[in-house]
Formats: C-alpha cells, sequence, structure tokens
C-alpha cells in the first residue's frame, strides 16, 4: 500500500474532534521515535502537544500541523462514515482527510525517507497540536511560548494545512491577514413603540453604527494583500412582541486585517464610531492574530523549486484564507509556509482527497527539506 495513504487512513480513523487527539500524537511519535527522533509532549489544559527533533545545530527547520478535526455535521449526508476512511474512484473520504490529517501522513513518510538516507544537516522538528481548530490557546501557542523561554528560534517553516485551491501545488501560503472581533452590546431603554419619546430604540443607533463601519474604507491594502475587511456575522434584538421597542441589541463583527492597518488602530476607528451612535455600549474584542508575510528568500525558493519538480506548476503566492497556526510560528522569528493539499472540500461534508497527491506531497515535502539542509 501508498505508505503515506496507509497513515493518512490510520489517522483519519481516530475521531480526534478538537481538543481531543484520541491517539494520533502516540501514532505519530511511535513513527517518529523509530526513525530516530526524540520526542516530548509539551501538553496543557488537555490538549496534546508534541515535540519531536532529530539531529543538531542550525538550521532548525519545524514541520507543524495539528490532528484534531472539526465536527462532522449531518451523518446521513455523508456518503460513508466520516471516520471510517473509505477510498473511492481515486479519492480518500473521512473527517480530516484534508484538514490535515493526508498532510501531516506525508510530513511524516517525508522524513522517514531523510533521516533512513542521513541527508539532515541541521536540526529537524515536527510540531504536532490538537489545538488548532478550537480556542488554539493551549496548542502551538503554549508550545511556542515553552520553547521561546529556552532560547530555541527556528530558521524555517512549513505547515502543512490545504492551501492548494484547485491542483497540488497551484499555490503557497506565505503570509495570513490578522483577526479581530467583536461582541457588541448596545443599550437602550425599552418602551412602546407609540411612544418612541419614552424609549431610546438600541436598534436604531447600531443599525446606523453597522451602516457607517461597513461602507467605512479602513485601508487600500498593499502588493501583497487586500484591503481589510469589516464583516458582520451576527444580530440579536427584540422581545418578540410587535409592539415593544427592546432594551438592547447585540452584533458580532470581524475585522481581517493586512499589514496596512492594526488591531489597536482599528480599534481606535471603531470607538469614534460607536461614541457618536451608541454612547451607552459594551465592547468585547477579541484578537486571534497578528497579520505576517514572509519575505521571498531560501524558503520559498527552495518550496516553489520542490512544487514545480513534482508538479510542473510555477506556484501561486497567496496570503488569502483564514488563521492557521502559522501565525504563531512567523513571530518566533521563523521564515513560514504553507504548502498542502486542495482545499475545496475542508470543513464541509464528505471531505475528501485524492489518493494520487498525498505520495506527491511528500516528495514536495521531501525536496523542499533537502534544499534548505543543503
Amino acid at each position: 500500500m501508498n505508505p503515506v495513504l496507509e497513515l493518512a487512513q490510520q489517522l483519519i480513523a481516530r475521531r480526534s474532534l478538537t481538543p481531543d487527539d484520541a491517539g494520533c500524537c502516540e501514532l505519530i511519535g511511535a513513527r517518529l521515535q523509530k526513525a530516530g527522533f526524540k520526542l516530548e509532549y509539551l501538553n496543557a489544559e488537555g490538549v496534546t502537544n508534541l515535540w519531536a527533533t532529530f539531529g543538531s545545530g542550525a538550521p532548525l527547520t519545524i514541520l507543524a500541523g495539528h490532528t484534531d478535526v472539526v465536527p462532522t455535521g449531518p451523518l446521513d449526508q455523508w456518503h460513508s462514515d466520516p471516520f471510517t476512511p473509505t477510498v473511492r474512484d481515486g479519492v480518500l473520504y473521512g473527517r480530516g482527510a484534508a484538514d490535515m490529517k493526508s498532510g501531516i501522513a506525508a510530513m511524516v513518510c517525508a522524513t522517514e525517507r531523510l533521516t533512513a538516507a542521513k541527508k539532515i544537516k541541521g536540526t529537524l522538528a515536527l510540531l504536532i497540536t490538537s489545538d488548532e481548530e478550537g480556542a488554539a490557546q493551549h496548542g502551538t501557542k503554549h508550545a511556542v511560548t515553552v520553547l521561546k523561554m529556552r532560547g530555541l528560534k527556528p530558521d524555517y517553516a512549513i505547515v502543512g494545512e490545504a492551501t492548494a485551491a484547485e491542483k497540488l501545488g497551484d499555490r503557497i501560503t506565505i503570509g495570513r491577514r490578522g483577526s479581530l472581533g467583536c461582541n457588541l452590546r448596545v443599550l437602550g431603554k425599552q418602551g412602546h413603540v407609540a411612544y418612541p419619546d419614552k424609549a431610546d430604540n438600541p436598534i436604531h443607533r447600531l443599525t446606523a453604527a453597522l451602516a457607517e463601519l461597513s461602507t467605512t474604507v479602513w485601508d487600500k491594502g498593499n502588493a501583497h494583500f487586500p484591503p481589510t475587511s469589516f464583516q458582520i456575522s451576527n444580530l440579536k434584538s427584540g422581545t418578540g412582541a410587535n409592539n415593544v421597542i427592546p432594551g438592547e441589541a447585540e452584533a458580532v463583527f470581524n475585522f481581517r486585517y493586512c499589514t496596512e492597518s492594526s488591531a489597536d488602530s482599528l480599534k481606535l476607528r471603531v470607538n469614534g464610531v460607536l461614541e457618536r451612535h451608541c454612547p451607552k455600549h459594551e465592547a468585547n474584542w477579541w484578537h486571534t492574530g497578528e497579520p505576517f508575510l514572509t519575505r521571498h528568500g531560501k524558503l520559498i525558493a527552495a518550496a516553489q523549486a520542490a512544487i514545480t519538480e513534482v508538479t510542473n506548476l510555477k506556484p501561486l503566492l497567496f496570503t488569502g484564507g483564514g488563521t492557521s497556526d502559522a501565525r504563531f510560528l512567523a513571530p518566533w522569528g521563523a521564515e513560514v509556509v504553507e504548502i498542502g493539499p486542495v482545499n475545496d472540500s475542508i470543513h464541509k461534508l464528505n471531505e475528501h482527497v485524492i489518493v494520487a497527491d498525498l505520495e506527491r506531497l511528500s516528495s514536495i515535502y521531501e525536496k523542499t527539506l533537502l534544499k534548505l539542509f543543503a
């Protein structure tokens, strides 16, 4: 059997709903230990974090990934059990097939070949967590904090997220936008709709503020990033009666912001709008990551060359999509890229990956590492 496919199936069969690792890291660790890696678990608050290293000295290159997966959704809408890995017509189906157990399997098999051939000149590490799809506070973020305190600083990091758009190798993620969100509560005064002078309608105040926020140009982006975007995801208000002005209204909104803005600057501008329209409000902000960009250097060059050798494609350098654990690795000082399978089925029903892409992805990782260690 294809060794990457075999390992991917073993991982998919484990019901690792975030933040449960469900034994995935134990399986991976046993493989890596047999290949000569030193294992350490940097677990926190029920989250499994495997740190495995091989070799010594520079460069320190990290392969990073997560074993946790999102919930399956309605089981009756899956064509096969999501935790029974199934191959049909050259496609592997199962929760985590694309995001990102196939990426981890490809990484592990690539490292096994490299260690057996004694091709590692420096330090190769794998950082595998079970807290990427959830709160992401006790996974890679925690492990990086611990490793930073030891004085470790990586040179390169490759994250195995599903980043390809239509074909394996058609793009590399070299940066991510920051994410800033807010749970907003606007306070008014409840009353009868026939006597608005005796009430204060928070819906009117909130919608006026949101209208201004949704039409504001926050920045114009730059050569690497699109402009910062503002999106409202939730609205809530009303008592259920059609003749009552409610006493409060709530909204949830999110910024995906580029390097032309900062979390602080966005908060300041939003607060100005809220003060004008909603003098009585409560804003609970949450910030899940700063934007980052990996400049063209040895890692991007190595990844581009490896992808072209394997797929004959010239990958697009991409900075879109959501957040990933790369947001914790980039500030650590590493050049970071994300390379993985096609992402059109991630988080969806009948998640899948093309079987033929598994060995090719493993080969991309192997060739990229060979160029970095050369």
